[in-house]
């Protein structure tokens, strides 16, 4: 009975391994088509950003047009990033309950919902379907990373890095076509958001048939005890959610700054997207540079500072050298985003161990982050401008380096794993 209570009490959750161990789902694995599956990965995770950072650069038209005040603006760019934590745990339940493809599959279609919910539906339908949105990128978030280490185990390090590369593609081209899609369509910002309920219809297709051959067998769970007291998990955590804060700020805000300090729309939407752009180099190269030398720690100093430099420029430098600015701002935040995965498994003895780390270090370090979008939003209200952003960043950039220093040590994580 003691026992029974103690493992109901266990705060860890059940998380399906990234690594498929079973002779029968190897097989099933051998008979999936390698570059159907790429393709379906790489279109899925294009899909994983648009929602996001389609909506900064007509984030104005859109509050004119439904007359909100920039407290509700900045909910509306805190939920998404709100949801993206909170509904990180229900991947690991659903996964084991339909399996990861069909997950997958399902939550396409109410990602595609959701843009379509909130382009349609007025006032109501434009924080439901960001809702909707955010729940749809931050399930599919957690499952992906683990399909690509269980069906390409020899590439897995190289596939994340496509993963990664195809999440900041999407982010830019959303970024940069919005405004112009949105003067397409006659000024309707609706059409211009909801166009982005195309390519998850795409993803859609080329993803059914893994959903039809989806790998079901494998009802291995392991139970990871001791995570969420451990002391480096949470530096992990941290980090993470402290840097995700920087970037969805950025995702969120930069355009309506950038428009506050005189650009008109679509340069603000361009400029956004050319520093995400600039992340596809440092995501790449920030990791191979951090794991040459003992620890992670000194990568981790750099990659922020460049990330704070891009953002005071972006806020108080002179116009003449925004586009600069932007760059740096991408290479130091493509940085900050690859090391903060790289973390998880350099910090990790094994892939079950790094399995509930991912779900731990998304499902908090998502919900810390958004409240950094909405902090922005309320002091903009309460001060009419943007100078004071700079406090703003300067608090999360340092909270970030300070446990970032604690988690680039090369240790891991002191934890028990049992299979169940």
């Amino acid at each position: 009975m003691s026992e029974s209570i103690t493992r109901e009490r266990e705060l860890d959750p059940l998380l399906i391994d990234a690594e498929a161990d079973d002779a029968q789902v190897q097989a099933t694995v051998q008979r999936v088509r390698p570059w159907l599956l790429l393709l379906g990965l790489v279109l899925v995770a294009l899909n994983l950003r648009p929602a996001l950072s389609s909506m900064a650069p007509v984030l104005g038209l859109v509050s004119e047009g439904l007359g909100l005040s920039a407290s509700q603006a900045g909910l509306l760019t805190t939920l998404p990033v709100l949801c993206l934590g909170l509904f990180a745990p229900l991947a690991p339940l659903l996964a084991r309950r339909f399996g990861s493809e069909r997950v997958i599959l399902g939550i396409l279609l109410v990602l595609a919902l959701g843009i379509v919910v909130r382009s349609t539906l007025g006032e109501a339908g434009v924080f439901i379907g960001s809702i909707m949105a955010g729940a749809s990128i931050g399930i599919i978030g957690v499952l992906l990373p683990g399909i690509v280490k269980r069906d390409f185990p020899r590439h897995a390090g190289t596939l994340t890095g496509v993963y990664t590369m195809a999440l900041c593609l999407g982010a830019a081209m959303a970024a940069g076509a919005t405004v112009p899609l949105t003067q397409h369509f006659e000024g309707s910002w609706a059409l211009g958001l909801g166009f982005w309920m195309i390519p998850a219809l795409l993803a859609m297709l080329v993803w059914l048939p893994q959903a039809r051959q989806g790998h079901g067998l494998h009802k291995a769970a392991y139970r990871v005890r001791g995570l969420w007291r451990d002391p480096l998990a949470w530096q992990v955590t941290l980090y993470m959610g402290l840097q995700s804060s920087l970037a969805y700020i950025v995702f969120g805000w930069l355009p309506s700054i950038l428009i506050g300090r005189g650009l008109s729309p679509t340069e603000a939407g361009l400029v956004l997207s050319g520093s995400v752009i600039v992340q596809l180099a440092s995501s790449l190269a920030a990791p191979w540079l951090a794991t040459r030398g003992k620890d992670q720690r000194l990568a981790i100093v750099v990659v922020m500072l460049v990330t704070l430099a891009g953002l005071f420029g972006c806020l108080y430098a002179p116009l003449s050298g925004l586009w600069g600015w932007a760059v740096v701002l991408g290479l130091g935040q493509g940085g900050t985003f690859a090391l903060a995965l790289t973390l998880i498994v350099l910090r990790s003895k094994d892939a079950h161990v790094a399995a509930n780390l991912s779900s731990m270090a998304q499902g908090v370090g998502y919900t810390l982050a958004s409240m950094g979008p909405f902090a922005v939003g309320l002091v903009h209200d309460l001060t009419g401008g943007w100078a004071a952003l700079g406090w703003i960043f300067a608090v999360l950039g340092v909270g970030a380096i300070v446990f970032g220093l604690g988690a680039g040590r090369a240790l891991h994580v002191q934890v028990t794993s049992e299979k169940v």
